[in-house]
């Protein structure tokens, strides 16, 4: 079972900046690609970034330039630098990650609790 828990979430002004962090735990064999997702009211969860284990990024559109997602693979961490924040921004975002418990099963999906991040006008 992996565990996400993640941090850095808050409120700040439109143009400024978080840093959010993801750490995984628990008993797995490997973890595959990490990522952010977002919700926001009355909207369904969307993708943010993703990285896989090799460091290849993706981004929606409406985060790059803006935000750049990092992983330390050492210390099974995921961050998402997010800057130049826009009142748009503000989400519950939620940490994701595929991971095998054992070497040889499939690869099974987790996710975060979610943090909230506010961002004013």
């Amino acid at each position: 079972q992996v565990q996400l828990v993640e941090s850095g979430g808050g409120l700040v002004q439109a143009g400024g900046s978080l840093r959010l962090s993801c750490a995984a735990s628990g008993i797995f064999a490997s973890i595959n690609a990490m990522g952010w997702y977002r919700q926001a009211p009355g909207k369904q969860r969307e993708l943010v970034a993703t990285i896989t284990s090799d460091g290849s990024t993706d981004y929606t559109d409406s985060v790059k330039g803006r935000f750049t997602i990092s992983r330390d693979n050492a210390k099974n961490t995921v961050y998402l630098q997010m800057n130049s924040l826009k009142p748009e921004d503000t989400a519950v975002y939620y940490c994701n990650c595929l991971a095998r418990r054992r070497t040889l099963d499939p690869l099974y999906n987790y996710w975060g609790q979610g943090t909230q991040v506010t961002v004013s006008s």
